[in-house]
């Protein structure tokens, strides 16, 4: 599948089929992914819980619920606790070694000289401001993206989810109280058609995205729509015809009975 293809259709799937596991390799290809994810001093903070439904004990699995389309989880045959490890900061000096050794950042015969009298201290110095939330979790979201779209990219379909309570579900999971859960990634298989009822909406790309200064829209060229249209990266704008029906179809199918909001 191609990449614009991929991005076109990674979109949330929310209905997946509860009795289809999900193979090892592929959630392995995911966090394959989200390992080789740039990350700031290269200190891959990203780190993942990966619970198996039909293995997990009852009270892992009641550690999970989201305040929004609650059965998601119940469905889903996976699901990813995708979580930052701030202690992963106090490694940057050693990390930054390995850029410097493998000629990644500096140049020259005083490159390590160079590193550990300049870069290293003044990483090392920041690394308590960088534990805070901000960059890192920015970095993190880059690594689950990947695996997001490496997901669909096998024929998965997923849907991340926030808690009201992460502390509370570190905690149930028994993680270092030197992380803190990001999101709940449900994975398995599609029960619904990957279109998930077509193109999301969003705002005016003009309203989004400034050229040179703040207020200046970047100008969006009808060509280059046209183009990522027909590489199915840009697709039809929800609704499509048939999505009440279908579902309709998903909530009986699935037995979802009493949500109305789905």
């Amino acid at each position: 599948m191609e990449l614009f293809e991929v991005i076109g259709r990674r979109r949330s799937i929310r209905f997946l089929l509860p009795f289809r596991p999900v193979e090892h390799e592929k959630i392995q290809c995911m966090l394959e992914a989200a390992r080789l994810a740039s990350h700031w001093g290269n200190v891959a903070s990203l780190r993942a819980l990966v619970i198996e439904r039909d293995h997990a004990s009852q009270e892992v699995l009641d550690a999970l619920p989201s305040p929004v389309g609650g059965y998601q989880v119940p469905l889903a045959p996976v699901v990813i606790v995708w979580y930052i490890e701030t202690g992963a900061t106090a490694e940057v000096g050693d990390r930054l070694r390995e850029l410097v050794d493998i000629g990644a950042i500096g140049y020259g015969d005083d490159k390590r000289e160079e590193a550990e009298t300049q870069l290293i201290p003044v990483m090392e110095a920041a690394s308590e401001i960088l534990r805070q939330p901000g960059l890192g979790e920015v970095d993190c979201g880059q690594g689950i993206a990947q695996a997001t779209l490496v997901a669909f990219s096998l024929g998965l379909g997923t849907c991340c989810l926030g808690s009201g309570d992460p502390e509370g579900v570190r905690e149930k999971l028994g993680l270092p109280d030197t992380c803190r859960v990001l999101v709940t990634q449900t994975v398995g298989y599609p029960a619904e058609q990957p279109e998930a009822g077509g193109q999301r909406p969003r705002p005016p790309f003009g309203e989004m995205f400034h050229l040179n200064a703040y207020g200046e829209p970047f100008p969006r060229s009808d060509e280059v729509v046209d183009d990522l249209k027909r590489q199915q990266m840009i697709q039809t704008p929800a609704p499509l015809p048939w999505r009440e029906e279908e579902l309709l179809y998903l909530r009986r199918g699935l037995d979802l009975k009493g949500q109305g909001l789905l």
